[in-house]
């Protein structure tokens, strides 16, 4: 890959992984109602959930979806209906209890992981992608596309985990906390009507 595509597919990892989608709107529920530090294992498991799903696309998923096209509705109704109970989930949450944390608890490392899976948003991107900037699916473009993900991608998804920690004082109050969390989950709906 010459310099001007790596570039172009710099530019691209960072708008997409940046922009507000299911990830990015979960990471910054889960800053606000849990603080950066048990943040942690959610972002890396997106960033690195991301990355492998662009490694597996690229070097068979996306050949399963060539030779059978009804597999793309499938996934889009399951990714549908996943989304829409996490934003019940969020909208609903209650704050997390700051002794034992048995309240509530934010997405573990393996859960980020297999979310990539069922979220669109990184379907789009893990496809685009590879059609763009890996086409022939070579492991060696694949792999490039997918490592410039994970140094762009962890970082940007990350900066939405901070905003929902700087935003942890101000939702001290249980009001404000609860419309918080209806507000992202409506962002989360939105975002998925968006994608579709």
């Amino acid at each position: 890959m010459n310099q001007t595509a790596l570039l172009a597919l710099s530019a691209f990892a960072f708008v997409s992984s940046i922009t507000p989608g299911p990830n990015n709107m979960m990471l910054m529920a889960s800053g606000a109602n849990f603080g950066l530090r048990r943040t942690v294992p959610h972002a890396l498991g997106v960033g690195l959930g991301f990355m492998l799903m662009i490694v597996l696309v690229g070097v068979g998923l996306m050949g399963l979806f060539d030779l059978f096209p009804a597999l793309g509705t499938i996934l889009k109704v399951v990714s549908v209906v996943y989304l829409l109970w996490l934003a019940w989930k969020i909208a609903n949450a209650a704050a997390p209890d700051t002794g034992s944390g048995a309240r509530g608890k934010p997405m573990s490392f393996v859960q980020a992981m297999l979310f990539q899976w069922v979220n669109p948003k990184a379907w789009t991107m893990a496809l685009s992608a590879i059609a763009l900037y890996a086409p022939d699916r070579n492991l060696a473009a694949v792999t490039l596309v997918a490592l410039v993900f994970g140094v762009i991608n962890l970082p940007s998804c990350s900066t939405w985990a901070v905003m929902g920690t700087a935003l942890r004082g101000w939702l001290s109050s249980p009001a404000r906390l609860r419309a918080f969390n209806w507000t992202m989950a409506a962002l989360l709906v939105g975002s998925l009507a968006l994608l579709l």
